[in-house]
Parts: C-alpha cells; structure tokens; sequence
C-alpha cells in the first residue's frame, strides 16, 4: 500500500469539493479543476477531508492510489494558492519580452522565438532576463516551463541558457591550450 495514498487530503475554507462517483470538481478563489479517478480508486469526504481507497487490489490500482492522492492534493493547492516556475536568462544579448499573451525570446537565433500563452497561465518578465509562468494546474505551468527552457538548454561550457531559478549546471572544463 501507498503511504502517500493513505493521507488524508485537508481542504481549506475557501475550497469547496464536488465529488460524484468518481468524478472530482475542486473549485476555489483562483478557479475550478476536475479530475476523472480510475474505477480501482475510492473516494470519500468527510467535513474538510478528502480520503482515498482501493477497492481491488491489483498492480494497476496500487500504482494509482498515490498518483490520484498528489493530483487531487495539487489540484486543492493550485485554486487556494497556484503555483510559479521561475526562469532566468543567462548570456550576452539574450532577453525575453511580451506581447499579446505571448512569449518572445531572443536567444542567440537568427530569428525571434515566439511561445504561445496556454489557457490558465501567465507569463510575466522582469528585467528582460526573468520569466515567471504561473497558473492553478501544476501539470502545464511544468510543461509550459519545460517548453520555455527547451528553447535554448543551458551549455556547460559558459552556462548561456535558459534555467529554472536556482538550477545548478555543471561545468565543463574548455581546451587545455598548449
């Protein structure tokens, strides 16, 4: 049995918590998300307490019961609170700027690379070289960071890049000259 699985999920005030038969709808301040659980996986509320279950043990349903748990668990976090992914730019001449909802990076391409804005997420730049990507789904603020990052990886030679905040890379040492 999952450990994650057998926690009990806390909702706050401003949540609120539509269960039917295994459908889940948590709507709260910052907005509304829904989850389909797997028919091996029960659901019960009690108060402010969402609990989960297995009613048929097999392997699928093992691998499951944590996995809904953390969904249902970012999904209360993400409509009372939301989540961030911060992004620095690294590199001479490299900058990121905004325009109609869409992201634009100059990054060393001979070209400007757009990124369009997804539904639910924002993006915002300070100072040209930080990007902030927010939103209540903790699954595409994570894909939209990826996709942001992807555009120009950080080198290990210099360190140019794009990086999530605090990422450390490691370093290669260039040509030993003579």
């Amino acid at each position: 049995m999952s450990r994650i699985g057998k926690k009990a999920i806390l909702i706050p005030e401003k949540v609120k918590a539509n269960i039917k038969e295994s459908f889940v709808s948590i709507e709260g301040p910052k907005g509304q998300l829904s989850y389909q659980l797997s028919k091996w996986i029960d659901i019960k509320q009690k108060n402010n307490e969402i609990k989960l279950g297995i009613n048929n043990i097999n392997k699928e349903s093992q691998e499951l019961y944590g996995l809904s748990r953390t969904i249902i668990n970012n999904m209360v976090i993400g409509v009372s609170k939301g989540f961030i992914k911060k992004l620095e730019i690294h590199g001479v001449g490299y900058r990121a700027q905004t325009k109609n909802e869409d992201l634009i990076l100059n990054v060393g391409y001979s070209h400007p690379v757009i990124i369009k804005s997804e539904k639910g997420i924002s993006i915002k730049i300070e100072n040209n070289t930080q990007i902030i990507v927010s939103g209540i789904d903790k699954e595409i603020v994570g894909q939209v960071a990826a996709k942001i990052r992807e555009v120009r990886p950080p080198e290990p030679y210099k360190g140019k890049g794009i990086r999530y905040t605090g990422e450390k890379i490691k370093r290669k040492v260039g040509k030993a000259g003579k």
